[in-house]
Formats: C-alpha cells, structure tokens, sequence
C-alpha cells in the first residue's frame, strides 16, 4: 500500500452505521467533507459536524443512497455484513473510494478503490498519519500519542521555516537556504521557543540562520 492525501473539500462521505467506529470516521471527514451518517441508531458519541440520517437501510437500498448523496467516499460500518457488503459492492460498480471498517482485507482482497483511514496527529498545516494496515491499531495509537508529545508545536515550526524560506528566497542562493532551513528545524533553541513562550521563535531562528550562513560564507 502507498500512502496518499486526498482533499475532500466539496465532496461528499456517505457513512453506514451511527456506532461507536461510525462516529469517529464521522468526525474525522466532518472536518473537510459534507458527511451523511445512516443508522437505525447513534451511540452516545459527538459525530462532529455530520448529518445524520435515522433509517436502517437493507442491501437493496444502499445503491439508492449512493444515487441521493453522490459520495466521493462511503464508509462500510454497521454490524450487519450483509449492508456492509452491498456497500462495497455499490461502491465498487460507481468506482467510488470505500472504506470498511469490520474487516482490512489481505491483499488478494483489496482494490484501488480501498482505503484505510489512519491514525493523524494534525497540527495545521502539519498533518502526519500513522498506518499497521490493519494489524496493530493499538501500535497506531500508541504511536500517535508520542507524536503528539514529542512534536507538540509541529504546526508553528511549519508556519515558521514556510515565512523564513520566503524571505531567504529573495537574496540567499538555494543551497545556503535550506542549509539554513534545516537548521532551524533541527535547533533545540527554536523548539524551545516556540513551546515555552519565553523567547521569540524568530529571533532564535533568525540567530540560528545568521550563525549557518555565517559559516558558510567563511569556507
């Protein structure tokens, strides 16, 4: 499998099934997407900003769901597998993105049309995602949370490093800026900053870029 970002703003993720995994597939496009929940029920759980539709569709009616919301993706998540099934089916004969989430699938299983939804630690406009392929979601999220830890101000190194390339660009030549650039995101002075508010971030990382092209212009 190789990993891929896909942008679902404007589009649409029709998912079936309100439990627990529904809800938080649910929250997790509802950030980009239009989301469409279907469900006889909903567990007590926050699903964001989706809608949620109570209805207890049986394989015959998935394909009409498909036809009302147009998904760009739909998610395969009640405990019926037969619903779950018609889903991927429908889904596989619109050529439309799928997502089950009672089973990963070996190999032989999978198409293109398949995707796994990974473990995200996301920090705008930082985003990493972590996968098992299905073998270990608790290694998934045992990795995020010391990804969360360890990079807790990812997003304000990113909006950082992407202001100072711009200014570098205009009078440093390409090979000293990202000599430049690389260390500021490797200095433990700039990190410190920006997470514990005492120093400014740009200062240290003007100090940081200073000291490199400094020494490379001695060579």
């Amino acid at each position: 499998m190789i990993p891929l970002l896909h942008d679902f703003s404007e589009e649409a993720v029709l998912i079936f099934g309100g439990g627990p995994v529904g809800a938080r597939k649910a929250r997790r496009f509802a950030r980009e997407a239009r989301v469409v929940v279907v469900s006889p029920a909903f567990a007590d759980a926050e699903f964001g900003d989706a809608e949620r539709v109570r209805a207890a569709p049986s394989p015959d009616d998935v394909s009409e769901w498909f036809e009302r919301i147009e998904p760009a993706l739909a998610v395969a998540a009640t405990s019926d597998e037969a619903v779950n099934d018609a889903v991927a089916r429908v889904a596989r004969e619109r050529g439309t993105l799928r997502n089950r989430a009672d089973r990963s699938g070996g190999a032989g299983e999978r198409s293109h049309l398949d995707v796994t939804v990974p473990a995200t630690v996301r920090d705008d406009p930082v985003l990493l995602a972590i996968a098992t392929g299905g073998t270990s979601p608790a290694l998934s999220r045992y990795l995020r949370e010391r990804f969360e830890e360890e990079f807790a101000d990812a997003g304000a190194m990113a909006t950082l490093t992407g202001e100072l390339r711009e200014q570098l660009r205009e009078d440093t030549p390409a090979e000293q800026r990202r000599a430049a650039v690389r260390a500021v995101v490797r200095s433990d002075r700039v990190w410190k900053a920006l997470g514990d508010g005492t120093h400014t971030p740009d200062q240290e990382a003007q100090s940081v870029i200073s000291d490199v092209l400094s020494g490379m212009n001695e060579r």
